[in-house]
């Protein structure tokens, strides 16, 4: 049976064999065993978790990383290893023991070693037992390169290791092979008809140049990265809620199109927040480290799970920019690289120091909006001043009297904090804020005994950048709604509360009356606060722009309380709508009362004058002219101006610096352990790599300049290695997330630190990458390879063919819309639903109501664009080996299954695809068989088909059209999935022609080739 007849008779059932098994070319025997090469994976497999860096898990006192120590020996007093003298060596004498109770490493815990690796020991000491330093902690360097060689240096440096291995390379590439590799490398799309005869004209270099500038190469090159910032659109867990990050996707999508330099690319994402005067994208791009998961469980305690996010973002950090496994160190110190515990923690410390921020996103023109509201603000305020020469004084003068006023008030220190089931976790921070984090449960109280007469009673509701929009509510918006406050004492010794009437409520800002029918509810003044009634609540949204403001409400004592010691008070408060953050403070003032002007002055009146943020004398200043009768006009202006301020486009998780005494403090985890903190642990990094960045301050936005040094080891080696990961199949360093002592030496390790010093050299630039790599001749090779070739090296680890293997997952997806002439490039924006079987929504934990596949060019986006839950990941692409983003994925895995197959068969957008391509090549081919089945593999596979192949193809064709004539298909089935109706047909176009091309561009879709890279 012939292959086209075969796949006629399964419907195209054909799988990709990409890779075979891990199998290491043979190298000839070498009688000087190089440590790095020979040695260092010896030990670093069997001896060092025993003997290495973790003085923890160290046994016997025996070190062997650490010549020194080697030579010295443990407790037993006797080398290790006696330079020049393998007989007279511990090390020998034990991996060569047949005694079960002396050979090393232990029978019950590792295989022995085999004889070949101790005679490569053997020989190592016998030749002197030189260490070295592992070559990944040493800065790259370009190695020289003679005039004789090749131009281009990687085809200098896979030349002359062909030589030595006694490899030939191959032949360059077909042209239109050459021009499906580079579209599908540098764009992520395959070509058209009209796009591979241009090829023929414009050439290599102009169609290079041609596909750097296109806006789908940002697309294509954004994926790799997404994929280690395990970018996603919900939060992950049981339940799995939606969360907008999406302008996150979009900012490394364009990063990447605007070939930001990549030390850039990483401070920012890092540090963005702490740059100067940072942007709203700067502050966009600290969303790397927040992609982590968050569990909304209810009966979680909230730090618990913040610490799972600090250990998956510092993971995040070592797998995605320093090639390191640096979870090993959570627990101890790594037992193979030199990262110790504590300065796991030191790197830890600095992200530490952040808070769970979400802030909001603006669109081009909102921003445009806002800056002229905020001008015309301004204009507003200069007149002012303009009209009130004293003014300086008058805004002094009122500072002084409202600080005064503050002063008065006493916080309130909890003895007791808790709520009814325990759902929220309320805790104490070090400003007296109350912080609620946990379950939405609607009250908690507040137990405290406060030595002094009480007149009144204040509640802050206070902004805090844990909060969403920093607050003060824990709704959507920050928002918040609070339907009673209850305070009540408890005499010394006695059981029960006594109520404690509160009367005379005012606030800085309430919102007019306003009543519910339906609810049967009332919002509105402060008074409701207290009025006892349930179905009323307080509402303070001063409305967009101002909405995420701290407000305060007081109350009077109606009868003033004296507190003997031993007289508690306690402060209960009921929620409909959470607040995150919230302060309870008593006076003694005969007539406390709120002022009538914006809290956030009065927070910034707490520091002094000369210390106030820009935005602080803002605050104040409008605050002061708020308070003023004879400033009305201007005070209206002003109000005008705010109605017109812009709701936020969406929101992003981000990064947001603590400060004062809100700075958190980092501890070592004993075992790693969140809630078993040991000794306390300043900001620092490993000893072994390079320094950190010279001068104060010694914050994350230093920790991020560290990891974008020049001078470091690893950030560029692994940022050059994922680029030709991507376009090879496989890494120079086959492991990308780890680049350490247990990672396999690598083939070219000369070539990765060149083009890593030539990356940093021509400003950490990826165009500039890609234009080296692309212009080589290696690059560019057949991938063809003869048997004696994949005998020798069947994973192509020495460069010697072309690169070919299975696309990933959604270049599979986007290769088939294109080729049905359906795929919709239209850029950025929210996550598109794609369409999954009603079964897969039918059996997810928490069904997704909002799961509505798009319809129309959205339904038809390109993957990146995707909408992904990480508890249901599209079965399209998880059947292609996408990852779901739980974690940081550095390399996918390329399986083989039936289910590839069979998705790319049977699920929706690939049949719809198929039902496009039909009329596709119906409308826009020639008008008989033959060029149409040419037009169909060009479409497909970049290439016309062959004699064999044309032939195969009409026969099918032939088949299906039998088939619709003898009723076995309905036409109308197959080219619309309706059985009703069927679309505008070319005036010489059958529906037995349609329904029969729509069965045979199922086939051709699921060609090995057309979802192969060539």
């Amino acid at each position: 049976m012939s292959r086209i007849d075969w796949m006629a008779a399964v419907l195209g059932l054909v799988v990709s064999v990409s890779q075979p098994i891990w199998v290491r070319p043979v190298r000839g025997a070498d009688p000087s065993p190089d440590f790095q090469r020979d040695i260092r994976p010896i030990l670093s497999e069997h001896c060092l978790r025993c003997h290495g860096m973790d003085e923890a898990a160290r046994q016997g006192g025996l070190r062997l990383d650490v010549r020194d120590e080697a030579l010295r020996g443990g407790d037993s007093a006797q080398a290790a290893i006696v330079p020049g003298k393998p007989a007279d060596s511990l090390l020998i004498a034990r991996i060569a023991s047949h005694d079960a109770d002396v050979v090393m490493p232990p029978p019950a815990e590792k295989k022995p070693l085999t004889a070949l690796q101790i005679d490569i020991l053997s020989r190592w000491i016998a030749d002197g037992a030189t260490y070295a330093q592992h070559w990944a902690f040493t800065p790259p360097q370009k190695r020289t390169l003679v005039a004789s060689e090749p131009v281009n240096p990687i085809d200098a440096f896979v030349q002359e290791k062909l030589t030595s291995v006694g490899l030939t390379a191959a032949p360059a590439a077909e042209p239109a092979t050459l021009c499906r590799r580079l579209y599908l490398d540098l764009i992520g799309l395959p070509p058209s008809p009209a796009e591979l005869d241009a090829f023929t004209v414009d050439g290599y270099e102009k169609t290079v140049e041609k596909l750097l500038a296109s806006e789908r190469y940002g697309e294509k090159w954004a994926r790799h990265w997404l994929d280690v910032a395990r970018y996603s659109d919900t939060n992950g867990y049981e339940k799995d809620m939606p969360r907008d990050q999406w302008a996150y996707r979009d900012w490394v999508i364009q990063a990447f199109q605007r070939d930001m330099p990549y030390n850039q690319f990483i401070i920012e994402q890092i540090a963005g927040d702490r740059l100067p005067n940072p942007t709203q994208d700067q502050i966009i791009a600290t969303g790397f480290l927040r992609n982590s998961m968050i569990n909304e469980e209810g009966a979680i305690v909230a730090e618990q799970f913040r610490m799972v996010e600090m250990f998956d973002r510092l993971d995040c950090v070592g797998k995605a920019i320093l090639g390191l496994t640096t979870q090993c160190a959570q627990c101890h110190s790594h037992k193979y690289d030199p990262l110790t515990q504590l300065e796991y923690y030191g790197m830890f410390a600095y992200l530490n120091n952040s808070y769970e921020a979400q802030s909001a996103v603006y669109t081009a023109e909102q921003q445009q909006k806002i800056q002229d509201l905020r001008r015309a603000m301004e204009a507003v305020n200069e007149r002012l001043r303009q009209s009130r020469p004293q003014w300086q004084e008058e805004l002094a003068l009122w500072e002084t009297e409202v600080g005064q006023q503050q002063q008065q008030w006493n916080a309130v220190v909890a003895q007791e904090l808790d709520s009814i089931g325990g759902g929220n976790h309320p805790t104490q921070e070090a400003d007296k804020t109350i912080l609620l984090r946990g379950a939405s449960t609607n009250e908690f109280f507040l137990v405290a005994e406060p030595r002094q007469t009480i007149t009144g009673v204040r509640l802050e509701v206070v902004r805090h950048g844990d909060m969403p929009l920093q607050g003060p509510g824990r709704g959507e918006r920050g928002n918040w709604s609070l339907q009673d406050l209850e305070v009540s004492v408890r005499q010394p010794g006695q059981d029960k509360w006594q109520p404690v009437r509160l009367v005379n409520a005012t606030a800085d800002f309430s919102e007019s009356e306003q009543s519910y029918e339906k609810e049967k509810t009332k919002t509105g003044p402060v008074a409701f606060l207290i009025d006892g009634q349930r179905e009323t609540r307080w509402h303070a949204d001063r409305g967009s722009g101002r909405r995420n403001t701290s407000s305060v409400a007081v109350f009077q004592v109606e009868q003033p309380l004296e507190m003997p010691a031993g007289m508690q008070i306690r402060f209960q408060i009921f929620m409909d709508v959470m607040v995150g953050a919230c302060r309870f403070s008593v006076t003694s003032d005969p007539q406390p009362k709120a002022l009538p002007i914006d809290y956030s002055a009065i927070e910034a009146l707490r520091t002094p004058r000369d210390q106030h943020t820009p935005e602080q004398r803002t605050a104040v200043f409008a605050a002061w002219r708020a308070s003023r009768a004879d400033c009305r006009p201007f005070q209206e202006e002003i109000e005008t101006l705010w109605k017109q301020f812009p709701e936020p486009n969406t929101t992003i998780l981000n990064l947001m610096e603590r400060e004062g005494v809100l700075s958190r403090t980092t501890h070592a985890l004993d075992r790693g352990n969140w809630d078993q903190p040991k000794q306390a642990v300043r900001p620092h990094t490993p000893a072994a790599l390079h320094a950190l960045p010279a001068g104060p301050p010694d914050d994350r936005l230093t920790f991020a300049r560290w990891l974008a040094d020049e001078r470091s080891p690893l950030t560029a080696r692994v940022a050059v290695n994922r680029v030709w990961q991507a376009m090879f199949g496989m890494g120079l360093v086959e492991s990308p997330e780890d680049f350490g002592t247990r990672s396999v030496t690598p083939e070219y390790r000369d070539l990765l630190d060149w083009l890593a010093v030539d990356f940093i050299e021509r400003g950490w630039s990826h165009r500039q990458l890609m234009r080296t790599i692309v212009a080589s001749r290696t690059y560019q090779q057949d991938s063809h390879v003869s048997p004696s070739q994949w005998e020798r090296d069947p994973r192509n680890m020495y460069l010697a063919r072309g690169p070919r293997f299975r696309a990933e997952a959604e270049l599979v997806r986007d290769m088939a819309l294109s080729a049905a002439g359906l795929l919709s490039h239209r850029l950025g924006g929210p996550g598109v639903i794609p369409p999954v079987p009603q079964n897969v929504l039918d059996f997810n934990f928490t069904y997704p109501k909002y799961w509505i596949a798009a319809q129309g060019p959205d339904r038809y986006r390109r993957a990146v664009y995707l909408y992904r839950k990480r508890s249901m990941p599209d079965p399209v692409l998880s059947n292609f080996d996408a990852p779901n983003s739980d974690f940081g994925c550095a390399r996918r895995v390329r399986s083989n299954t039936p289910l590839a197959a069979l998705t790319g068969l049977n699920e929706t957008i690939f049949f719809e695809a198929a039902q496009g391509m039909a009329l596709r090549v119906l409308r826009e081919a020639g008008g008989s068989d033959a060029e149409r089945v040419d037009y169909a593999y060009r479409l497909c596979t970049s290439r016309a088909a062959n004699s064999a192949e044309r032939a195969e193809v009409q026969s099918l064709l032939s088949v299906a059209k039998q088939r619709v004539a003898d009723g076995w298909l309905n036409p109308r089935q197959i080219v619309t999935g309706d059985p009703g109706k069927l679309p505008d047909l070319p005036p010489s176009v059958t529906p037995s022609d349609a329904a029969a091309w729509t069965v045979v561009s199922r086939v051709l879709l699921n060609l090995d080739e057309s979802i192969s890279k060539n």
